[in-house]
C-alpha cells in the first residue's frame, strides 16, 4: 500500500520535480518505507511506498524493458503471479519480483484494457512516453482514492486532498455543491470534492489525458441479471464460502505480518474462518471495545477468536474525542462524518504495533444485504398496492406522534416509516440514506446557501437508481449502496484509518468475483422478510455455533448522543455557535442553537445531526485555513 502522485502539462511548462517531491511529502504517513520520482519533461509521478511484497527489488516507479512505459501504483494486484508467467511465456523480461512491474508489461500487451485483466486493489498512474499519454485508474470498487483536479493546459492527481493541495496550483476554493451532499449523506460523493477545482475518479474507472485532453471510461459496474440458478440455502451458501475462501487465499500473500480485524459479526467471523482453514499458523486478530456495554463487541469477538485458535489482541478505549477530532478532520481533508472513524483510528493504531497487513470483512452487508433498510424498503414497497390516499392518511396520522429523546425507539421507528408511505421507491431510498432531510435542509440552511446549490442532493441517488440494471427492490439498493455508500463513505474511512499509521487493510468480501456473485444470486438467498445476509450465514453454519451467526447485527458504533452532552458539550456549542461558524453562510444558528439545546435537555437525539455540523465547522478550520502544503499528523500521536 501507498500514495501515489503525478501532473502532466500540454501548456509547454514542464513539470517541476520540487512540487511533484512536495506532493509525495504530504503522503509519507501512507508509504514510510521509500519514496520514488519519475520527471519526463512535461509528465510527472511520484509514490510513497509501503513495502508489502517484493520488500528488496519493488520500489517503484517501475518501467517495461526500453523505459518507454512508467508506472506507480497504490494498493495491491492479487493475480500478479498468473500474469507474470503468462507475460514472460510471451517474451518480456521482469527486473523485479513485485506485482507493479507486470502492469507495465501487461498495457504492452493490451494497452488501455490492461485494467480490466487486473484483480485487486489499486490506485494505478501509468506514462507511455512513445504515444505522450497518461493512464490514471481506480478499482473496480472503489477501495483505493484519487483525486484529480484539470485546468487548462495541466492535470494533478493524487492519493489524498492533502497531497493534491500541496500543488499549488490547484485551487481552494470551496465547492457548496459538494458540502450540500456532504450534509445530505455524511461524506462527499464522487465525482464531487469539498473543492471546486478538484475532482474524484469514480471506481471502475480509467481515466485518459493526451495532449490537454482528459477523458474518463467506466470499464466495469456490478451487474444484477442473469441470476444464477441455486436450489437451495445450503447451495448458495457453499457457493458463497468456496468464493470467500479463494478471495481470502489470494489476500494471503505477504512479505510482512499479517492479521485481521475482527468483531464477532458474520462479516469478519466468514473471513477468519477462512484465514484459519488456510493458515498453518494461528491468525493473528484484533478488536477494540468501549467501556459502555451498550457499544462493546468484544465478548463476542473473543469468543470467535478462541473458536479458531487465533492469536488474539483487544483494546478497551476511552476515546478522548475533543482531542481527537480536529486530527481525524484533517486526515480526511474534506468534511466527513461517519463517527466509526473513531474506532476505525484506534483498531487501525493498535493493529499496526503487530502486523502491516490486516484482512477486514468490509463488503458484506452491501455485497449479501445486512442492512435493515433492505428489508425494510422491500416491505414499504409492497405497500405500494395499498391505495395512494390511504397511506398519505397514514402518513399524517404517524406525524402527529410526538418524538422522543431516543433516535431509535418504537415510537420514532414508526414516525419515520410511515412517512415514507406516500413516497416512490427512489425517494424512499434517498430518505433512508439522508443525514439532514430535505424538510430539515430548507430550515437549516441559509438563503445564501441555499441560492448556491445549483445541482440538486438528490441526484447522488436518483441516478444510479434510474440507471440500475437491477429488477428487484433489494437489488436495486444493494447496487445504489455498491456505487455510493460504499465507495464513498466506507472505504474512505477504513483507507484513511489505516494508512494514517502505515497499515494495509485487505477486504476479501469485495473481490470482484465475490461482488459479482453476490448479485447474481436470486434476492431470496439475501434478504427474505426480515432475514439478512441468508447466504452468507448459510456459509458459515456449521463452521461455527449458530449463536454467532444469528445475533443481531451491533456495528462499529460510539456513544455519541451521550459524548454531546458530555465530553464534547462545551466543543459542541463553542465551535457550532462561534463567530466562525456564523461567518461561513452555510447554517442558520439559531436553529442549530435549537437542535443543540434540545439535544443536551434530552428531548431530542440530534448527535448525527450535529456531528455533521460539527464536521463541517472543523474542516474549515483545520483545512481550508490551514496553509496549503503539510502533511497531516498521525491521528493519536
Amino acid at each position: 500500500m501507498c500514495g501515489i502522485v503525478g501532473q502532466a502539462r500540454s501548456d509547454g511548462g514542464a513539470v517541476d520535480r520540487g512540487s511533484i517531491e512536495a506532493m509525495c511529502a504530504a503522503l509519507e504517513h501512507r508509504g514510510p518505507d521509500s519514496r520514488g520520482v519519475h520527471v519526463d519533461d512535461a509528465v510527472g509521478l511520484g509514490i510513497q511506498r509501503l513495502r508489502v511484497i517484493d520488500l528488496e527489488t519493488g520500489d517503484q516507479p517501475v518501467y517495461n524493458e526500453d523505459r518507454s512505459v512508467a508506472v506507480v501504483l497504490n494498493g495491491e494486484i492479487y493475480n500478479y503471479r498468473e500474469l507474470r508467467e503468462r507475460l514472460r511465456a510471451n517474451g518480456h523480461r521482469f527486473a523485479s519480483d513485485g506485482d507493479t512491474e507486470v502492469i507495465a508489461h501487461l498495457y504492452e500487451e493490451e494497452g488501455p484494457d490492461f485494467v480490466r485483466s487486473l484483480s485487486g486493489m489499486f490506485a494505478i498512474a501509468l506514462w507511455d512516453a512513445r504515444r505522450q499519454e497518461l493512464f490514471v485508474a481506480r478499482d473496480r470498487i472503489g477501495k483505493k482514492p484519487l483525486f484529480y483536479a484539470a485546468r487548462d493546459g495541466a492535470l494533478s492527481f493524487a492519493s489524498e486532498l492533502w497531497a493534491l493541495l500541496a500543488d499549488s496550483e490547484v485551487s481552494r476554493e470551496v465547492d457548496p455543491v459538494a458540502l450540500d451532499r456532504f450534509l445530505t449523506y455524511t461524506y462527499v460523493p464522487a465525482p464531487y470534492s469539498a473543492f471546486r477545482g478538484a475532482r474524484k475518479l469514480p471506481p471502475g474507472s480509467l481515466l485518459r489525458w493526451r495532449n490537454g485532453a482528459l477523458s474518463i471510461e467506466r470499464y466495469w459496474r456490478p451487474s444484477f441479471g442473469p441470476k444464477l440458478e441455486v436450489g437451495s440455502e445450503a447451495e448458495a451458501g457453499e457457493l458463497v464460502r468456496d468464493a470467500v475462501r479463494e478471495a481470502v487465499r489470494r489476500r494471503l500473500v505477504a512479505d510482512v505480518p499479517l492479521g485481521a480485524f475482527l468483531s464477532g459479526g458474520v462479516d469478519s467471523t466468514a473471513v477468519l474462518a477462512a484465514m484459519a482453514e488456510l493458515s498453518s499458523a494461528p491468525v493473528k486478530t484484533f478488536s477494540i471495545g468501549f467501556e459502555s456495554a451498550g457499544f462493546n463487541e468484544l465478548p463476542y469477538a473473543r469468543e470467535v477468536a478462541e473458536l479458531f485458535g487465533a492469536e488474539h489482541h483487544e483494546l478497551v478505549v476511552r476515546p478522548d474525542a475533543v482531542e481527537l477530532l480536529p486530527k481525524l478532520t484533517r486526515h480526511y481533508g474534506e468534511p466527513f462524518a461517519d463517527h466509526s472513524a473513531i474506532p476505525s483510528f484506534y483498531l487501525a493504531e493498535m493493529t499496526r504495533r503487530h502486523v502491516t497487513v490486516a484482512l477486514t470483512g468490509d463488503g458484506g452487508d452491501e455485497v449479501f444485504g445486512g442492512y435493515g433498510r433492505y428489508a425494510h424498503g422491500a416491505m414499504l414497497e409492497r405497500l405500494d398496492r395499498v391505495p395512494a390516499g390511504m397511506r398519505r392518511a397514514a402518513a399524517r396520522l404517524a406525524a402527529r406522534l410526538r418524538p422522543d429523546g431516543d433516535l431509535n425507539s418504537p415510537r420514532n421507528r414508526v414516525r419515520r416509516a410511515a412517512a415514507l408511505l406516500p413516497l416512490s421507491p427512489a425517494d424512499r431510498y434517498l430518505r433512508a440514506m439522508s443525514r439532514f432531510g430535505l424538510d430539515l435542509r430548507e430550515s437549516l440552511y441559509t438563503p445564501e446557501f441555499r441560492a448556491a446549490l445549483a445541482e440538486p442532493a438528490a441526484a447522488t441517488i436518483a441516478e444510479p437508481w434510474e440507471a440500475s440494471s437491477a429488477e428487484d427492490p433489494i437489488d436495486r439498493m444493494l447496487d445504489v449502496d455498491q456505487q455510493t455508500y460504499l465507495p464513498g463513505d466506507l472505504l474512505v474511512k477504513m483507507d484513511i484509518a489505516t494508512m494514517a499509521y502505515g497499515l494495509e487493510a485487505r477486504s476479501p468480501l469485495l473481490d470482484h468475483e465475490v461482488v459479482e456473485l453476490g448479485a447474481a444470486l436470486p434476492t431470496r438467498f439475501k434478504v427474505r422478510g426480515r432475514e439478512k445476509k441468508i447466504a452468507l450465514r448459510a456459509a458459515l453454519r456449521g463452521v461455527v455455533p449458530d449463536r454467532h451467526i444469528d445475533r443481531a447485527k451491533q456495528g462499529f458504533q460510539v456513544p455519541m448522543a451521550e459524548w454531546f452532552r458530555t465530553d464534547l458539550r462545551e466543543l459542541a456549542r463553542e465551535t457550532l455557535l462561534g463567530e466562525a461558524a456564523a461567518s461561513r453562510g452555510y447554517l442558520r444558528q439559531d436553529v442549530v442553537a435549537g437542535l443543540l439545546q434540545r439535544h443536551l435537555d434530552r428531548k431530542e437525539d440530534n448527535s448525527s445531526l450535529l456531528w455533521s455540523a460539527l464536521a463541517l465547522e472543523l474542516w474549515h478550520q483545520q483545512v481550508v485555513e490551514a496553509r496549503p502544503q503539510g502533511e497531516p499528523a498521525h491521528a493519536l500521536a
